[in-house]
């Protein structure tokens, strides 16, 4: 059975692109997604172009299985994108073959991937802080050595906790600021790596979640 949304082949060619999110986190990435879509994007809220999937899934492996499942399987157009959001994690905790494994089955599936090394906070540490060269082993470790804590605490965020609802509004002012910090930042860390973007889960620091955020630009465009 051909993949659809609409009723007939004249509702499915009207019908915009959906895009499927798996996260690795169960509060801070949906958190920060969704309050981005409700500040920038509110319409594609009211039309049900941005769905974060709930899942009990947490490593890079399994969230990029859940992703395949969901394209081959499901009932949607193949206009559709399927992204997951995850974290590099220390090597200790997850060890780099399985992350090559997770970024490879993504490749060749057609599924987007959002990586952030070490963690996502280094995606929230952009916002708050203009030293973002240095690498860090682990989310203790960026939580301990950044400025991440010192920057929230001057936007009113007494401490950093990842459940934390006024967090993306404290930050959201600099969005577009954390948007051209990343990029400089990945740029930086390609140059002086011997690896490059196609193996990201070697880059540190490194994060690809403002790609995310462009794919949901894209989609607002067209709304």
């Amino acid at each position: 059975m051909p993949k659809k949304r609409g009723t007939n082949k004249k509702d499915t060619q009207r019908l915009l692109p959906v895009i499927h999110i798996f996260c690795e986190g169960a509060k801070t990435e949906p958190l920060y997604i969704n309050g981005y879509v409700n500040k920038e994007h509110p319409n594609l809220r009211r039309l049900k172009l941005i769905d974060i999937k709930k899942t009990n899934k947490n490593t890079p492996v399994q969230l990029v299985k859940e992703a395949k499942k969901l394209k081959r399987n499901s009932d949607i157009p193949e206009h559709d994108s399927i992204w997951v959001v995850y974290d590099r994690e220390s090597p200790a905790k997850y060890d780099n073959h399985l992350h090559a494994q997770a970024f490879a089955q993504a490749k060749a599936n057609g599924v987007k991937v959002a990586i952030s090394n070490v963690c996502f906070e280094l995606w929230i540490l952009l916002h708050v802080c203009d030293k973002f060269n240095a690498s860090y082993l682990s989310y203790d470790d960026l939580l301990k050595n950044s400025r991440l804590k010192n920057g929230l605490k001057k936007l009113g965020i007494k401490d950093y906790e990842k459940a934390d609802t006024k967090i993306f509004e404290a930050i959201s002012a600099k969005i577009s600021t954390a948007r051209t910090r990343a990029k400089a930042m990945n740029q930086a860390t390609i140059d002086s790596s011997e690896f490059d973007i196609d193996k990201p889960y070697l880059l540190n620091p490194f994060t690809t979640v403002g790609d995310l955020l462009d794919a949901i630009d894209d989609i607002a465009s067209k709304a």
